[in-house]
């Protein structure tokens, strides 16, 4: 066999791997997207901190939690904890 009956060869064959692959991949099944949890994790800091608690339940209230005063008032809290000014450092 001379260098161009093997290079068309590998060629045919290379067409006809990326033809089978091709095929094979438009029958396949889709897959199913993995399962999601609604609730976030519960961490150590969340059993000790009775704020980030409160807020994990308002969080878990969905939209009913712009209508609870507790709700608000951790909320407002929570914003007075981030905001919070630091004392300067001499």
């Amino acid at each position: 066999m001379d260098g161009k009956t093997l290079a068309r060869i590998g060629a045919i064959i290379f067409v006809a791997i990326a033809l089978t692959a091709t095929a094979l991949e438009f029958v396949r099944e889709p897959e199913a997207p993995a399962a999601t949890t609604s609730q976030p994790a519960v961490t150590h800091q969340d059993k000790t901190d009775p704020l980030r608690r409160e807020l994990r339940r308002c969080q878990a209230l969905g939209a009913a939690a712009t209508r609870d005063t507790t709700c608000l008032t951790a909320w407002a809290e929570n914003r007075k904890r981030f905001l919070r000014q630091t004392p300067e450092r001499r």
